[in-house]
Protein backbone atom coordinates (compact mmCIF):
# COMPACT_ATOMS: atom_id res chain seq x y z
CA UNK A 1 0.00 0.00 0.00
CA UNK A 2 1.24 3.69 -1.00
CA UNK A 3 0.48 6.30 1.86
CA UNK A 4 -0.05 9.42 0.44
CA UNK A 5 0.16 13.01 1.79
CA UNK A 6 -1.64 15.77 0.22
CA UNK A 7 -1.24 19.20 1.19
CA UNK A 8 -3.63 22.00 -0.05
CA UNK A 9 -7.23 21.88 0.09
CA UNK A 10 -8.28 23.37 -3.38
CA UNK A 11 -9.69 22.10 -6.92
CA UNK A 12 -6.86 20.07 -7.45
CA UNK A 13 -6.00 18.34 -3.65
CA UNK A 14 -9.98 17.83 -3.75
CA UNK A 15 -10.28 15.59 -6.65
CA UNK A 16 -6.92 13.94 -6.10
CA UNK A 17 -8.18 13.01 -2.37
CA UNK A 18 -11.53 11.82 -3.50
CA UNK A 19 -9.79 9.47 -6.37
CA UNK A 20 -7.34 7.60 -3.92
CA UNK A 21 -10.15 7.69 -1.40
CA UNK A 22 -11.68 5.10 -4.03
CA UNK A 23 -8.56 3.20 -4.36
CA UNK A 24 -7.79 -0.12 -1.88
CA UNK A 25 -3.51 0.08 -2.68
CA UNK A 26 -3.58 3.60 -1.66
CA UNK A 27 -4.01 5.36 1.58
CA UNK A 28 -4.44 9.07 1.66
CA UNK A 29 -4.55 12.14 3.97
CA UNK A 30 -5.53 15.24 3.45
CA UNK A 31 -3.99 18.63 5.51
CA UNK A 32 -4.50 22.79 4.74
CA UNK A 33 -0.74 24.19 3.85
CA UNK A 34 -1.68 26.27 7.22
CA UNK A 35 -1.17 22.99 9.06
CA UNK A 36 2.25 22.55 8.22
CA UNK A 37 3.74 22.01 12.01
CA UNK A 38 2.16 18.76 12.60
CA UNK A 39 3.13 17.08 8.96
CA UNK A 40 2.16 13.00 8.61
CA UNK A 41 5.00 11.21 7.25
CA UNK A 42 3.68 9.28 3.90
CA UNK A 43 5.38 7.41 1.24
CA UNK A 44 4.72 10.65 -1.20
CA UNK A 45 3.70 13.60 0.23
CA UNK A 46 1.63 15.81 -2.97
CA UNK A 47 2.08 19.41 -2.72
CA UNK A 48 -1.09 20.99 -4.69
CA UNK A 49 -0.79 24.94 -3.62
CA UNK A 50 -0.98 28.05 -6.16
CA UNK A 51 2.53 27.64 -7.58
CA UNK A 52 3.67 30.91 -5.62
CA UNK A 53 3.21 28.96 -2.18
CA UNK A 54 5.31 25.90 -3.24
CA UNK A 55 8.73 27.18 -3.00
CA UNK A 56 7.81 28.07 0.93
CA UNK A 57 5.53 25.07 1.78
CA UNK A 58 8.19 22.66 0.26
CA UNK A 59 10.74 24.22 2.65
CA UNK A 60 8.55 23.49 5.57
CA UNK A 61 8.42 19.77 4.64
CA UNK A 62 10.63 16.66 5.88
CA UNK A 63 9.05 13.74 4.91
CA UNK A 64 10.77 11.80 2.40
CA UNK A 65 9.85 12.36 -0.79
CA UNK A 66 7.61 15.05 -2.60
CA UNK A 67 6.30 15.93 -5.17
CA UNK A 68 4.07 19.41 -6.87
CA UNK A 69 1.41 19.44 -9.41
CA UNK A 70 1.98 22.44 -10.92
CA UNK A 71 2.74 22.79 -14.62
CA UNK A 72 4.87 26.03 -14.92
CA UNK A 73 6.91 25.50 -12.05
CA UNK A 74 10.65 23.55 -11.86
CA UNK A 75 11.43 20.44 -10.02
CA UNK A 76 14.40 22.26 -8.65
CA UNK A 77 11.80 24.79 -7.19
CA UNK A 78 10.91 22.39 -4.59
CA UNK A 79 13.00 23.24 -1.29
CA UNK A 80 12.40 20.47 0.87
CA UNK A 81 15.93 18.38 1.58
CA UNK A 82 14.78 15.14 0.52
CA UNK A 83 13.64 13.37 -2.62
CA UNK A 84 11.55 15.42 -4.92
CA UNK A 85 9.40 14.67 -8.31
CA UNK A 86 6.08 16.39 -10.37
CA UNK A 87 2.94 14.64 -9.96
CA UNK A 88 1.38 17.11 -12.38
CA UNK A 89 -2.44 16.67 -14.06
CA UNK A 90 -2.80 18.41 -17.49
CA UNK A 91 -6.22 18.94 -16.90
CA UNK A 92 -9.08 21.94 -16.04
CA UNK A 93 -10.13 20.96 -12.72
CA UNK A 94 -13.45 23.10 -11.48
CA UNK A 95 -15.12 22.25 -8.13
CA UNK A 96 -18.20 21.36 -8.82
CA UNK A 97 -16.96 19.56 -12.37
CA UNK A 98 -16.08 15.67 -11.42
CA UNK A 99 -13.23 14.54 -13.40
CA UNK A 100 -12.54 11.30 -15.32
CA UNK A 101 -9.18 10.51 -14.48
CA UNK A 102 -8.70 7.90 -16.82
CA UNK A 103 -8.42 10.47 -19.40
CA UNK A 104 -6.22 13.09 -17.78
CA UNK A 105 -2.78 13.07 -19.11
CA UNK A 106 -0.54 12.87 -15.81
CA UNK A 107 3.18 13.94 -16.45
CA UNK A 108 5.63 12.89 -14.31
CA UNK A 109 9.48 13.46 -13.09
CA UNK A 110 11.59 12.47 -10.55
CA UNK A 111 15.07 12.20 -9.65
CA UNK A 112 15.86 8.67 -9.88
CA UNK A 113 13.83 5.65 -11.65
CA UNK A 114 12.74 4.07 -8.34
CA UNK A 115 10.85 6.98 -7.29
CA UNK A 116 9.62 7.78 -10.92
CA UNK A 117 8.20 3.60 -10.72
CA UNK A 118 6.37 4.91 -7.76
CA UNK A 119 5.20 7.78 -9.09
CA UNK A 120 3.74 5.76 -11.81
CA UNK A 121 2.27 2.93 -10.10
CA UNK A 122 0.67 6.11 -7.76
CA UNK A 123 -1.08 7.39 -10.99
CA UNK A 124 -1.95 4.46 -12.74
CA UNK A 125 -4.49 3.61 -9.59
CA UNK A 126 -6.46 6.21 -10.73
CA UNK A 127 -5.75 7.31 -14.49
CA UNK A 128 -3.98 5.26 -17.69
CA UNK A 129 -2.63 8.12 -19.60
CA UNK A 130 1.12 8.20 -18.57
CA UNK A 131 3.91 10.38 -19.60
CA UNK A 132 7.55 11.22 -18.13
CA UNK A 133 8.02 14.44 -19.38
CA UNK A 134 10.73 16.93 -17.79
CA UNK A 135 10.13 20.25 -16.33
CA UNK A 136 11.44 22.72 -19.15
CA UNK A 137 9.07 20.45 -21.29
CA UNK A 138 5.80 20.22 -19.27
CA UNK A 139 6.55 24.62 -19.11
CA UNK A 140 6.30 24.43 -22.64
CA UNK A 141 3.54 22.13 -22.56
CA UNK A 142 1.26 24.59 -19.97
CA UNK A 143 1.73 27.27 -22.35
CA UNK A 144 0.62 25.28 -25.04
CA UNK A 145 -2.32 24.34 -22.75
CA UNK A 146 -3.37 28.20 -22.20
CA UNK A 147 -3.11 28.43 -26.13
CA UNK A 148 -5.54 25.69 -26.40
CA UNK A 149 -7.76 25.92 -23.30
CA UNK A 150 -7.60 29.58 -21.02
CA UNK A 151 -7.13 31.53 -24.29
CA UNK A 152 -9.78 29.14 -26.45
CA UNK A 153 -12.29 29.66 -23.31
CA UNK A 154 -11.79 33.17 -23.59
CA UNK A 155 -12.77 33.09 -27.54
CA UNK A 156 -16.07 31.39 -26.57
CA UNK A 157 -16.91 34.38 -24.09
CA UNK A 158 -16.76 36.12 -26.31
CA UNK A 159 -18.89 34.86 -28.36
CA UNK A 160 -21.80 34.81 -26.02
CA UNK A 161 -21.16 38.13 -25.62
CA UNK A 162 -21.79 39.25 -29.22
CA UNK A 163 -24.94 36.49 -28.48
CA UNK A 164 -26.30 37.97 -25.89
CA UNK A 165 -26.01 41.78 -27.19
CA UNK A 166 -28.08 40.25 -30.59
CA UNK A 167 -30.70 38.11 -27.97
CA UNK A 168 -29.15 35.27 -29.83
CA UNK A 169 -29.21 31.59 -27.55
CA UNK A 170 -25.47 30.95 -27.52
CA UNK A 171 -26.86 27.38 -27.44
CA UNK A 172 -26.99 27.47 -31.28
CA UNK A 173 -22.73 27.43 -31.49
CA UNK A 174 -22.37 24.10 -28.92
CA UNK A 175 -22.45 21.94 -31.80
CA UNK A 176 -19.99 23.60 -33.91
CA UNK A 177 -18.03 24.05 -30.81
CA UNK A 178 -17.77 20.54 -30.03
CA UNK A 179 -17.16 19.27 -33.65
CA UNK A 180 -14.34 21.42 -34.00
CA UNK A 181 -12.92 20.11 -30.80
CA UNK A 182 -13.88 16.39 -31.97
CA UNK A 183 -11.76 17.32 -35.73
CA UNK A 184 -8.71 17.45 -34.11
CA UNK A 185 -8.93 13.92 -33.11
CA UNK A 186 -7.97 12.78 -36.73
CA UNK A 187 -6.96 16.07 -38.26
CA UNK A 188 -4.33 18.72 -37.70
CA UNK A 189 -4.79 21.75 -36.16
CA UNK A 190 -3.66 23.27 -39.72
CA UNK A 191 -5.79 20.96 -41.42
CA UNK A 192 -9.52 21.57 -39.79
CA UNK A 193 -8.59 25.14 -40.19
CA UNK A 194 -11.99 26.32 -41.87
CA UNK A 195 -13.44 30.53 -42.39
CA UNK A 196 -12.58 33.81 -44.10
CA UNK A 197 -9.58 34.10 -42.71
CA UNK A 198 -7.70 31.01 -44.48
CA UNK A 199 -10.27 31.70 -47.81
CA UNK A 200 -8.83 35.23 -47.74
CA UNK A 201 -12.84 35.67 -47.87
CA UNK A 202 -11.95 39.88 -47.36
CA UNK A 203 -15.90 40.74 -47.92
CA UNK A 204 -16.92 38.58 -45.39
CA UNK A 205 -13.91 39.77 -43.18
CA UNK A 206 -14.89 43.29 -43.67
CA UNK A 207 -18.47 42.77 -42.24
CA UNK A 208 -17.64 40.77 -39.43
CA UNK A 209 -15.50 43.88 -38.60
CA UNK A 210 -18.56 46.39 -38.81
CA UNK A 211 -20.60 44.37 -35.91
CA UNK A 212 -18.06 44.53 -33.42
CA UNK A 213 -16.62 47.24 -30.95
CA UNK A 214 -13.30 48.31 -30.73
CA UNK A 215 -11.73 45.61 -29.16
CA UNK A 216 -13.34 42.67 -30.48
CA UNK A 217 -12.04 44.07 -33.80
CA UNK A 218 -8.43 44.37 -32.49
CA UNK A 219 -8.86 40.47 -31.87
CA UNK A 220 -10.43 39.58 -34.94
CA UNK A 221 -7.81 41.31 -37.46
CA UNK A 222 -5.09 39.73 -35.14
CA UNK A 223 -6.03 36.21 -35.34
CA UNK A 224 -7.02 36.24 -38.58
CA UNK A 225 -3.66 37.54 -39.53
CA UNK A 226 -2.07 35.17 -37.58
CA UNK A 227 -4.22 32.39 -39.60
CA UNK A 228 -3.29 33.74 -43.27
CA UNK A 229 0.70 33.63 -42.02
CA UNK A 230 0.07 30.51 -40.73
CA UNK A 231 1.48 30.98 -36.92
Amino acid sequence: MISVLLVGKGNVATHLYDAFLNVDAVKVTQISSRELDKIPQADVTIIAVSDDAITEVSSKITNNFVVHTSGSVSINDLKNNTRKGVFYMLQTFSKDKNVDFSKVPFCLESESKEDYKLLETLAKSIGKKIYSINSEQRKTLHVAAVFVNNFTNHMYKIGNDICIENNVPFEILQPLIKETASKIEYLSPEKAQTGPAVRNDKRTIKNHLNLLDINQQEIYKILTKSIQNGN
